[in-house]
């Protein structure tokens, strides 16, 4: 999510908005209990032109483009009335942190990142604002979707001994794809028209058209926008009806019209990797974690944590100290311990303090998600993990592929049962 919202805050740093006439707003969608505004609209097609133009695609028509932004806004909508009734929400704590790890992620401290979107025509309330539905439609896709997919070990046992999982496990794709949707309740004609629709595509591919182009201008996924890119992915991670394909693709070509019950896909391969076997490198570590809660501030969670830092080097035992004070239950008491660690396995943060670690090194207070830590390091290791590595891989592969599919499924039974109301004629 927030290699996410880094890009879009980018994008708009990068393009600065001028206004040359004001006009009267109004409604152009009612959504359930909710309305989109035109000012709204313009402001995310604004956006949006900043960003094609920022990545060198052409743009696409006006229409076609405001429809693509409009279908955006309108599924937005539908989440976030969800979420209000879910009572998802983000801390003021956890939203200032949120927006300080943005600044630091791209070499700014918090003033000199305010002082850039200001003078760029960005106001930083409204960013702000832009931040925590982030993370509120985000925590909300993790509750009503990721959280409810399993794994078995039936499954992993399945994806190991299966023929992708021995021979190709460690190739990467990098593929785009176009979606033209067809809603489950079309009629003939409607599926006739979509299936019209998918050929021109094709046609227009065969005449030398940009894929990325086309994916902006006639794309129903999410990704539309971006191009219809879906990045580096293993073989397992893409849905299985597209996978065949995929694999049977030559570097820069694309498919035929594959038809799912999303509608019908034309994908492409960018390119395509080999992996390299990796040993594993591991670091045995402990740490204290103090959160902050509506009975504890941000500031006092920081100073208990320091104080307790402060008795770790008068002496005190660390197990002693963790198993006493620390909110996470689950490692206090074993002392602190989380055992042997892998790259990958942490929260960034966490991550990063610990691999700048020595071992018998203790770390100065440091926040991540979860609150505040004081962290040490008790030895590393370097072992020959492939069958672990191979067990998390197909794991995290099988996830990925239930979440894809899980994920457009939801979207588009919120989509179907909303209601949707457009206004967009003058």
């Amino acid at each position: 999510m927030v290699d996410r919202i880094i890009f879009r805050v980018l994008s708009v740093l990068c393009f600065s908005i001028s206004v040359s006439a004001i006009e009267l707003d109004r409604i152009v969608a009612i959504v359930d209990d909710d309305v989109v505004m035109r000012s709204e609209l313009d402001q995310q097609l604004n956006r949006v032109r900043g960003e094609l133009r920022q990545n060198g695609s052409e743009l696409p028509p006006t229409e076609i483009l405001e429809r693509q932004v409009m279908e955006r806004l309108i599924l937005e909508k539908i989440q976030l009335q969800l979420a209000e009734q879910a009572q998802v929400s983000v801390t003021e704590d956890n939203l200032d942190q949120a927006i300080s790890d943005i600044a630091k992620k791209n070499n700014l401290s918090l003033p000199e990142f305010k002082e850039i979107l200001r003078s760029d025509g960005y106001d930083f309330v409204r960013f702000r604002q832009d931040i925590r539905q982030e993370i509120i439609l985000a925590k909300l896709r993790r509750e009503e979707v990721e959280r409810k997919i399993q794994v078995s070990e039936r499954e992993i046992a399945n994806e190991l001994s299966s023929e992708q999982g021995d021979t190709d496990s460690d190739v990467e794709y990098d593929v785009s794809h176009i979606l033209i949707s067809v809603p489950s309740n079309s009629t003939d004609d409607e599926r006739a028209e979509a299936r019209e629709r998918a050929e021109l595509v094709l046609k227009r591919l065969a005449e030398g058209s940009e894929f990325g182009d086309l994916a902006i201008a006639t794309s129903d996924a999410q990704d539309a926008l971006d191009k219809g890119e879906l990045g580096w992915r293993k073989i397992e991670e893409i849905p299985s009806l597209l996978a065949d394909a995929v694999q049977s693709l030559e570097i820069g070509t694309y498919s035929g019209v594959i038809t799912s019950p999303n509608g019908l896909h034309i994908v492409k391969l960018n390119e395509r990797r080999s992996g390299e076997k990796i040993m594993l490198e591991q670091t045995h570590v402990r740490h204290i974690l103090i959160t902050p809660s509506e009975l504890v501030t941000e500031d006092e969670a920081l100073e208990r944590l320091r104080q307790l830092r402060l008795r770790l080097d008068s002496g005190d035992d660390f197990a002693s100290v963790a198993r006493t004070h620390s909110d996470d239950r689950g490692s206090a008491l074993q002392g602190g311990d989380l055992g042997w660690v892998s790259k990958g396995q942490m929260v960034p943060e966490f991550e990063e303090v610990m691999l700048a670690m020595q071992p018998k090194e203790l770390s100065a207070p440091f926040r991540s998600e979860f609150g505040w830590h004081v962290m040490e390091v008790l030895e590393r290791r370097t072992y020959d993990g492939t069958d672990e590595v191979r067990r998390a891989r197909a794991r995290e592969a099988i996830l990925a592929r239930k979440r894809e599919e899980a994920y457009q499924e939801w979207q588009r039974r919120l989509r179907d049962e909303a209601y949707v109301e457009l206004r967009t004629q003058e």
